[in-house]
């Protein structure tokens, strides 16, 4: 079983705690966790890249000169992909990018990410996270005695406002 140790909000070592083994103790499946993070970084794709269609590009009505006896190819509209103005053939439309995980590989995922940080002591264990008030300043200092002041991710057993509040305006929290 990993053990780590406990702080208060000041950084100070208040005691240490043993992690479960089947989430913090098993190998992590690095196919997963980059499953995990495509998965994430596509859904977060906007898709909104569009361009005109010769259907949807202003004018060509008319057939440009006759079929035959003109020395010319063969032309329906001037708006068709191969003249300059003309439709886009195969360009991309708005589409979105998301898919889901199955629970079951998300919850994997989730586990070998928590058990490849507690394998590198990157783990740290607060007793407790409670604020009066929503000030940034006070959270920043919190991060700073702990020495997770570069990026972190907080973790709380329920909704906390006052938390989330003070720490959403922290870059790389």
């Amino acid at each position: 079983m990993p053990t780590v140790s406990v702080y208060d909000m000041t950084g100070k070592e208040t005691g240490k705690i043993k992690l479960s083994d089947e989430i913090f103790g098993i190998e992590p499946n690095k196919t997963v966790l980059h499953s995990a993070v495509v998965n994430y970084l596509a859904n977060q794709r906007q898709g909104t890249q569009s361009t005109l269609t010769r259907a949807e590009v202003k004018g060509g009505g008319r057939k440009p000169w006759r079929q035959k006896g003109t020395g010319h190819a063969r032309q329906g509209s001037t708006r068709s992909p191969q003249w300059t103005h003309g439709g886009i053939a195969l360009g991309p439309k708005p589409r979105s990018f998301r898919f889901a995980l199955p629970k079951k590989v998300r919850r994997l995922a989730m586990k070998s990410a928590l058990s490849a940080k507690a394998a590198s002591n990157d783990l740290i264990v607060l007793d407790k996270l409670e604020m009066e008030e929503i000030k940034t300043k006070t959270m920043v200092s919190v991060l700073n005695a702990l020495g997770a002041d570069r990026k972190a991710i907080v973790v709380l057993p329920e909704k906390n406002e006052t938390v989330i509040k003070s720490a959403r305006n922290i870059p790389g929290v």
